[in-house]
């Protein structure tokens, strides 16, 4: 069964889009949620291996892909953000979820634990967790403020290779992730996917709140961590004191790799699919 493109409104009005990816109506689906400069698109591959075994749903935030722009880059918040997956759950009659949250994604997974705890049947945080480091944060605001607008395909695989932290593609997936980044515009120029203005909402919101509470609202539920073994935004010591607080978690690194694994290097598809086998 082929994947269809779902719009719907949020509460205040913005509309939203998502992926979804039909599967049998007696097993828990997967709620996929990107990161920050990320679109649905992102968990295709994930969505394609398990066709016909599970129903995988992937959400544009606010502001990305398919979704609507807002009037105000306060729209942009955490709090904003986490209404929009409580709709998005709601519209898509998804009451109860395995969630894989890639770095902000997995931010609302955890705040999703503490506002709606019922929805959660697993949570795979994709190189996020408590505690972000602030000079991971410093690259994650500058990148998402900034529209290089690149005369080609070619020009953003380049772009993307000197700008962001190590990551393990061969030429082919390097394409697709900057297919998955860009996106031509009138202009003929490829521009973000992504509403630039989300930068001041980052600013604007300040410094980030404690989320250990927020990881700890998650001890009803199956865990994964997967972080890149290069990662400045989630440390080496973030992730022991995860693994302290939670040592039933399957803490799995994804070697030559920074922030943050794209989910289809094999570690990580193997260390996914098992945790998704122990979830009805």
């Amino acid at each position: 069964m082929s994947s269809r493109r779902v719009s719907f409104t949020a509460r205040d009005g913005l509309t939203l889009s998502a992926l979804d990816h039909p599967g049998p109506e007696g097993r828990t689906p997967i709620l996929c949620l990107p990161g920050l400069t990320r679109t649905a698109e992102d968990f295709d591959a994930l969505a394609e291996r398990h066709e016909g075994r599970r129903r995988v749903l992937a959400l544009d935030h606010a502001g990305h892909g398919e979704s609507g722009r807002a009037g105000s880059p306060a729209r942009y918040g955490i709090e904003h953000s986490l209404r929009d997956v409580l709709d998005a759950m709601a519209a898509l009659h998804c009451h109860r979820a395995v969630i894989v949250g890639t770095s902000f994604g997995g931010i609302l997974a955890m705040m999703l634990g503490v506002l709606r705890p019922t929805a959660i049947a697993g949570v795979a945080l994709n190189d996020v967790g408590p505690v972000l480091e602030p000079v991971a944060l410093d690259h994650v605001r500058n990148f998402v403020a900034r529209d290089p607008a690149l005369p080609s395909l070619d020009a953003a695989v380049d772009h993307l290779k000197q700008t962001l932290p190590p990551m393990v593609m061969d030429a082919e997936a390097w394409r697709r992730f900057a297919a998955g980044t860009y996106r031509p515009g009138p202009d003929g120029a490829w521009h973000p996917r992504w509403d630039i203005r989300i930068a001041e909402a980052m600013r604007d919101a300040g410094k980030m709140p404690d989320l250990w509470p927020a990881f700890g609202a998650l001890a009803h539920a199956p865990l994964l961590l997967l972080r890149g073994a290069l990662s400045e935004l989630l440390s080496e010591d973030t992730a022991d004191r995860m693994q302290d607080a939670r040592p039933d978690m399957r803490f799995v690194e994804i070697a030559a790799t920074g922030h943050c694994p794209t989910l289809e290097e094999p570690a990580s598809v193997a260390a996914l699919d098992a945790f998704f086998d122990r979830i009805p």
